[in-house]
């Protein structure tokens, strides 16, 4: 039996969320009391060792990252739950851990139940501690998890010279030529990424802005990377992407 706690200040979600796990996992999930301050919440993982914290991301006038700070060890998994807040979406997804939007759908607590089965508690603090470095460090010095197979990577941003598309696959190429497969889709990656200066160039292709070397003009026209790479602009991109360029 897996015990679990709700932190979160807002009844309403509270109740949303302790309905779905009761109706749907009261024979895996045993739910705790739920609190809604990092105070309590703090004091009560101590106490009680969750396995599982449902955390929201505004709790009052802090936020789950600070009861995170105050815990210390984190041994326990993590999944959290928040409003629309791009920051700290962004923040959630560069480390690759589990969260919810609210109003929580039923289908999307299914899917965040099942990936954390592939998640061990090790990889949970590893995660938290990816988010604690991007909240503390500017745009070119954030750090992105990617798993891979049984392992997690933690790659600098800056690291990062582009990303291509297979299908459901991405390849990710590193400013030291190395090359990292992953089963997410480009679309995935240029979610996280647009906001840290890249750019899809393509269909196929997203660079990193910072490591253009030159642009070739032509109907589309054409990069060359650092690393010697040519890429093709898209038509329909090369508007967008010369203004991104002038603003860099």
């Amino acid at each position: 039996m897996i015990k679990a706690i709700i932190i979160d200040d807002e009844q309403h979600c509270v109740d949303r969320l302790t309905g779905l796990l009761t109706n749907q996992h009261a024979g895996t999930i045993q739910l705790l009391a739920p609190v809604s301050s990092v105070k309590d919440g703090t004091r009560v993982i101590n106490e009680q060792q969750p396995d599982l914290i449902f955390l929201d991301v505004q709790i009052n006038d802090r936020t789950g990252f600070d009861l995170l700070r105050e815990c210390g060890t984190i041994n326990f998994k993590i999944i959290f739950t928040t409003a629309y807040d791009r920051y700290a979406i962004q923040a959630i997804k560069f480390s690759a851990i589990g969260y919810l939007l609210k109003p929580i759908d039923e289908d999307d607590l299914e899917e965040a139940l099942n990936k954390l089965k592939e998640t061990s508690v090790e990889n949970t603090s590893l995660m938290a501690g990816v988010i604690a470095n991007n909240l503390s460090q500017p745009a070119k010095k954030k750090k992105l998890t990617i798993p891979s197979g049984n392992e997690l990577l933690f790659l600098n941003i800056e690291e990062i010279v582009r990303c291509h598309s297979d299908i459901n696959y991405t390849t990710i190429y590193k400013n030291d030529k190395q090359k990292i497969v992953v089963a997410k889709t480009l679309k995935e990656f240029e979610e996280i990424l647009t906001d840290q200066d890249f750019f899809r160039i393509h269909n196929s292709d997203l660079i990193n802005l910072a490591c253009i070397k030159s642009y070739n003009k032509g109907k589309g026209g054409s990069v060359v990377l650092q690393d010697g790479t040519e890429l093709e602009v898209s038509t329909r991109r090369k508007e967008e992407f010369l203004k991104k360029m002038a603003e860099l």
